[in-house]
């Protein structure tokens, strides 16, 4: 059981909630089943999030049997309205995802990327160098990347998405050695997204479970850009500067 307090908190446990229904409806042996979120009855500003219990193992999985799964998750759903989004807000930590159902790729990730940055600027104060960068970011990088996505008779599947899937993320269920994921705030979006997450090399998913990944989905085309995109879905400050320095002329 997850506990936290204040109304973020409250936000969080249910954007969790319908987050690990989501995919533990579609499979549920990849996800715990989530049992029931809510406010505590005596405890008036403390909220709690009920899973299914899980005895785990500490360790990394089989990066096949894992990306099979991941695959499917990605492959199988179908988003409610075919738009990218979620039909809440879902929070990554503690920061709420800009989630509105949108018809295109590139619209949905500039707004929720806009979203982004407003808080980290609101938590850190104001950075000169963020003046240079994001409008160059947002005015040629973005479009340079993701438009060539849904252009000249290319679609982008809105695929179910964990949203922030590392390592300390999954486990091996020790009674059936399934493959887990937990902890998820998803949202439908480009199925590559969710490899972000998986470039810093602190992340325990390395080149091994990309390989299995796409030995199941082939990369998006166009091929080319797939570095460039997955450096903009991990977004760091040092990624901002080396994207603009590669896309943004």
């Amino acid at each position: 059981m997850r506990v936290v307090s204040q109304e973020v908190g409250k936000n969080m446990v249910h954007g969790e909630f319908e987050s690990m229904k989501a995919i533990h409806t579609l499979l549920p042996k990849f996800a715990p089943e989530p049992i029931a979120w809510g406010t505590y009855e005596t405890i008036p500003d403390t909220h709690f999030f009920l899973y299914e219990y899980r005895n785990m193992v500490d360790e990394m999985p089989d990066p096949h049997k894992f990306s099979a799964r991941l695959a499917a998750l990605h492959q199988n759903s179908q988003s409610p309205t075919g738009k990218f989004g979620f039909h809440m807000t879902t929070y990554s930590g503690n920061l709420p995802q800009m989630n509105e159902w949108e018809q295109s790729w590139e619209t949905f990730f500039a707004k929720n990327l806009r979203l982004a940055l407003k808080l980290e600027l609101e938590a850190k104060g104001h950075d000169p160098e963020f003046d240079v960068l994001v409008p160059i970011l947002f005015d040629k990088v973005i479009p340079r990347l993701l438009r060539p996505l849904e252009s000249e008779g290319r679609i982008v599947k809105p695929s179910l998405v964990h949203g922030d899937l590392w390592y300390a993320n999954s486990g091996i269920d020790v009674d059936t050695e399934d493959s887990l994921i937990f902890d998820a705030c998803c949202f439908y979006a480009h199925n590559e997204y969710e490899f972000g997450q998986w470039r810093p090399v602190c992340n325990r998913f390395g080149a091994e479970y990309l390989e299995a990944y796409h030995s199941y989905v082939q990369i998006s085309p166009p091929e080319e850009d797939y570095d460039g995109r997955l450096d903009l879905y991990k977004l760091m400050l040092g990624d901002m500067r080396d994207l603009v320095k590669r896309y943004g002329s």
